[in-house]
């Protein structure tokens, strides 16, 4: 700046103009000076601007490349030697008409869309991770074959967990310009594991702050491309988001209530030891395994302070770093009251003050001129629920299923189309496993008793979901032939962490002959080759080839509809690029299709 202030020096009337432009260099630098250890001038990351979804092309790639297993996931720097993680775009995927809950017979290639209703977006699953954290389960992916095919407790996609979701907002946006969303909705798992620093990076993100996406002693900082602070974009101002409570959100790894001893691990200076928790979640206390962190000071997110404990001299360190620490469900609530975009609370603003503390369901009206509710639900387990299982089941406590009781009913009684918004799915997994509805004395609700509730009213067109990490859609079909209205739609969407990292909209129809359709659309992230998004997305390719995880389930599940859960649930198509577009047509009850017509004729 020497010139600079000759300048200065002989031109006083340009001193203010001179020091107002060093007071802003400054402005740009500080964020990463101050918490990221970064000296330079923090930048933003563009994104590819030809923006398409999945119905103009789809990420094709090879699982037939060989070279590593499940278990050497974590040798990074080999993926180039063996050609991993390589994907070009293939033919897209049309929305496929699907008439499974309309009546027999009915005609619906000759209806014709009248008045769209609404447009927004939904992201789920995004596990914002503090890779550096010293209370996580690394080391678990690589201990044996089966829990190789868990990445979501391990993958090199945990490296730009922040700068994907970055990618996918300015995707959002992209497309808000050319077909405006009426709103957006996060379907639950915004963090990794409930820790405060992850939360914050998820809303400081859509709300267009500087991220510095690293902790402790931010290890790579000024030179790594995944650790360096970053201008988010921020959603569109335009957009208002709405927030739903998921198993990661205030589960520890979203899999065990967190107790003192794992309250300490997330802000102790030592590795987190433990015994395989995913065979048995009470190997918590055997101290058999330290499992590891990623070393941000190198450039393929190398693992350490990883193994046996007897192979160890002594207990591997980090940097320690209070913003890590755990959040209890309630205060990871009130974290969505400290945020710039809207509304304020995100959803949580509108929760019954008298409910019970900590209680995270709402609904709201999307557009005042349409008659149609979001019902935002929170299936999750309780921490008290006694359960000793991995706690990703669905669940309502009494509260919750009285709530979405009165709900329903009071949303049919006036006449309002209704969506449930929720983390987990329903019906799609084998009864009572771990991802399925909880079958226990302590669930208020059975998976049955629930289908039958749903189907009584009417009015309800769709359940949305996430937690699978998969991009199913299914058809609950009335039972009572006669009232095809009944019947609704479940529609889950993929994680933005693991591959295929996608989000979903949905554009919803009110059609010639006063029936609905829905139309959901995957959405692969705009990326631009060279920044960290675009290494994400290699990455993500590379683990599925490696790992070749089942990501197209065709069973029935759980569903009490179908007899025999071994029989191929027809309603779930197969998914070989694992992306799904359909178009759903809903039948309307005579009451609901006679105030449409009223208001749309």
């Amino acid at each position: 700046m020497d010139w600079g202030y000759a300048f200065m020096k002989h031109n006083c009337k340009y001193k203010i103009i001179y020091l107002m432009s060093v007071i802003c260099i400054l402005a740009l630098c500080l964020p990463g000076c101050v918490s990221g250890g970064a000296q330079n001038q923090v930048s933003a990351y563009p994104i590819d601007t030809d923006v398409r979804t999945t119905v103009h092309r789809t990420i094709a790639l090879n699982e037939n490349i060989s070279g590593l297993s499940s278990l050497e996931l974590s040798k990074v720097s080999e993926y180039g030697k063996y050609g991993y993680g390589k994907w070009t775009y293939g033919q897209g995927i049309p929305n496929e008409l699907r008439t499974d809950i309309m009546p027999a017979g009915d005609a619906a290639a000759s209806v014709s869309r009248k008045t769209r209703l609404l447009n927004f977006f939904a992201i789920t699953d995004v596990h914002i991770t503090d890779k550096e954290s010293p209370s996580q389960l690394i080391y678990l992916q690589q201990l044996n074959s089966k829990d190789a095919e868990v990445t979501s407790i391990y993958s090199p996609v945990m490296l730009c967990t922040t700068q994907v979701l970055d990618a996918a907002v300015q995707t959002i946006n992209a497309l808000h310009r050319q077909n405006p969303f009426d709103f957006g909705i996060s379907l639950g798992d915004v963090s990794n594991s409930t820790q405060y620093n992850e939360t914050r990076w998820y809303i400081d993100l859509l709300d267009g702050k500087v991220i510095n996406p690293s902790s402790g002693a931010h290890a790579g900082a000024e030179a790594i491309d995944y650790q360096k602070p970053f201008k988010a974009a921020g959603l569109d101002k335009t957009i208002p988001w709405y927030q739903t409570l998921g198993n990661h959100d205030h589960f520890w790894i979203g899999s065990i209530p967190v107790n003192d001893f794992l309250r300490q691990s997330y802000t102790s200076d030592t590795i987190l030891a433990a015994g395989d928790v995913l065979a048995d979640p009470r190997n918590l206390n055997k101290p058999d395994y330290y499992m590891g962190v990623i070393d941000g000071s190198t450039p393929y997110g190398e693992i350490r302070g990883a193994g046996p404990v007897a192979n160890f001299n002594s207990p591997p360190k980090v940097v320690a770093d209070p913003d890590r620490r755990s959040l209890l469900r309630t205060e990871w609530i009130n974290e969505f009251f400290n945020t710039t975009s809207s509304p304020v609370g995100h959803g949580f603003n509108l929760v019954d003050p008298g409910q019970p503390e900590g209680f995270a369901c709402y609904s709201f009206v999307p557009k005042s001129t349409i008659p149609l509710k979001v019902i935002v639900l929170d299936d999750t387990q309780r921490e008290d629920d006694g359960s000793a299982d991995i706690h990703g089941h669905g669940f309502l406590d009494q509260a919750r299923w009285e709530w979405l009781k009165k709900e329903l009913a009071n949303g049919q009684a006036a006449g309002q189309l209704m969506i449930v918004a929720a983390h987990i799915p329903i019906g799609v997994q084998p009864d009572n496993t771990e991802l399925e509805w909880w079958n226990s004395p302590q669930n208020a609700v059975t998976l049955p008793d629930l289908l039958k509730e749903l189907e009584n009213n009417p009015n309800l067109i769709m359940w949305i979901s996430g937690h699978r990490h998969l991009n199913t859609i299914k058809a609950f079909v009335s039972t009572d032939p006669a009232r095809p209205e009944c019947g609704f739609w479940q529609v889950e969407t993929s994680s933005l962490r693991d591959f295929p990292q996608q989000f979903r909209t949905f554009e919803i129809y009110l059609n010639s002959d006063y029936t609905v359709s829905i139309v959901a659309t995957d959405v692969d992230p705009s990326v631009k080759e060279g920044t960290p998004a675009a290494r994400s997305r290699a990455y993500a390719v590379a683990a599925q080839e490696i790992v070749k995880n089942n990501l197209s389930p065709v069973f029935a599940g759980a569903d009490p509809t179908i007899p025999d859960p071994t029989i191929p649930d027809p309603t779930i198509r197969p998914m070989p690029t694992l992306s799904y577009n359909a178009e759903l047509l809903k039948q309307l009850s005579p009451a609901m299709k006679a105030k449409l017509q009223a208001l749309f004729p």
